[in-house]
């Protein structure tokens, strides 16, 4: 199998994402750093370029600076889905925080959805954004009473439309007998996540965001109520610092990078397939995603020519010549009729995970910061760095549900997970199970 699939892989596929292709990607200067600004964000990501607006355009001098181009990390390497993206249940929720608590952080979830659709159309950015739905997939059949019942089951006042799809009904969402049924959430977006990064950060430098590419910050430090930033380029004082680097949090600020948990997820493109394959797959062109663990998503691309599939199919980091290959095949494994399909690219980029499963949001040494998305970032990470802005600017619609929940970290976790391999040996053998 592994040979099969290491010759269908084209030897020139691209180890690129596929996303950059149809984005008109921008090519910045080698920006002349201004000596002070006061805003600096540090990451040119969906986090970073948001916060960024709003600080510009709330009259505050803006800097954005970034150790490779803008957006070169997972805001242009993910798979494009947009949900609620809260990954604890309500029920965890609660138990954790108390029944208003856990309300105000299911709706901060609902409302990212709700705010990210209409920040691309008032601000007119053309990422092919459209409201698709998703199909969570049941992988045995007790995961299917499980769905079933949180769908019946939902709180007041968060209710959603969602519905289930039985296994007898299945192929009217997906071409696949591999699941056991599942849950439709109808108003779940797709987007291209590369053209709307190029659309994010022409909107910004539009609205007078400096954004200096291909500039590593090397350190920070304090002088009085300020910051002194040394770059690769020389150094920036700034009134107020924004870290924005999510899974590419490192020993510039140790604080944070002891907060999450950086993991690859790995994605492969097939190459255009023949008329109405992608029809037959994905009848109704919805986000899919299963209900393992070690979770596989999926999609067409755009314009409905390709799959796009991704995942975590090693238990450490690889390399996506060696990841391609496994996601081929078990793409192949859910879908026989892909056998034949070529694969024009591979690629990876790296999420933030956390100690409690949620996004984090607010200050430390003085300094703001948004991070951990959970490998559902697209619009949380728009709609957090949104409001860090917001908060930057002193705003008190800043204010989120999230402000001031502790950011967990653990006893000799200093950034390194060495627990991944371990971790996802372990929750591979709990999704074999029918639990």
């Amino acid at each position: 199998m592994n040979d099969m699939n290491n010759n269908k892989l084209k030897v020139d596929s691209l180890i690129t994402p596929y996303w950059w292709e149809s984005a008109d990607r921008v090519a910045l200067p080698d920006l002349a750093l201004p000596a002070k600004v006061d805003v600096a964000v540090i990451g040119a990501g969906y986090t970073g370029l948001h916060a960024a607006l709003q600080t510009a355009r709330g009259g505050r001098s803006t800097l954005v600076l970034d150790a490779e181009e803008a957006g070169w990390g997972a805001s242009t390497r993910n798979g494009g889905q947009i949900s609620t993206s809260i990954k604890p249940t309500f029920e965890q929720l609660m138990r954790r925080y108390g029944v208003g608590r856990a309300f105000e952080i299911a709706r901060e979830g609902q409302q990212s959805l709700a705010w990210i659709s209409e920040f691309v159309r008032s601000e007119g950015i053309d990422c092919d954004f459209a409201k698709v739905g998703h199909f969570h997939a049941a992988h045995n059949a007790k995961q299917y009473e499980v769905l079933a019942e949180k769908i019946a089951t939902q709180p007041k006042e968060l209710e959603t439309d969602a519905y289930m799809v039985s296994r007898a009904e299945q192929r009217a969402e997906l071409g696949t007998d591999a699941y056991f049924g599942g849950a439709v959430y109808p108003h779940y977006c797709s987007i291209n996540p590369a053209r709307y990064h190029v659309g994010l950060l022409n909107t910004g430098l539009a609205a007078g965001v400096l954004v200096a590419a291909r500039c590593p910050v090397t350190s920070i430090e304090r002088e009085g109520s300020l910051f002194r930033l040394k770059t690769s380029r020389g150094d920036v004082v700034a009134r107020d610092v924004i870290i924005a680097t999510n899974g590419y949090t490192g020993k510039l600020t140790p604080w944070l990078q002891r907060r999450v948990i950086p993991i690859g997820s790995y994605m492969i493109a097939t190459e255009a397939l023949p008329a109405g394959t992608t029809e037959r797959l994905i009848p109704n062109n919805r986000m899919v995603t299963d209900t393992r663990k070690v979770i596989y998503y999926y999609r067409c691309s755009p314009d409905r020519r390709r799959i796009l599939f991704g995942g975590r199919v090693s238990y450490g980091e690889t390399d996506p010549r060696i990841s391609g290959p496994k996601l081929q095949a078990e793409m192949v494994h859910l879908f026989p009729e892909l056998r034949d399909a070529r694969i024009s690219h591979s690629w990876c980029g790296f999420i933030a995970y956390t100690f409690d499963d949620l996004m984090h949001i607010g200050k430390h040494d003085g300094m703001h910061y948004a991070m951990g998305y959970c490998g559902s970032g697209v619009g949380v990470s728009s709609y957090f760095g949104m409001r860090i802005g917001q908060q930057v600017l002193g705003l008190p619609q800043g204010r989120t549900a999230l402000d001031d929940v502790a950011f967990q970290t653990r006893p000799l976790y200093t950034g390194n997970p060495w627990f991944l391999a371990p971790s996802v040996m372990y929750y591979r053998w709990r999704d074999r199970l029918s639990f």
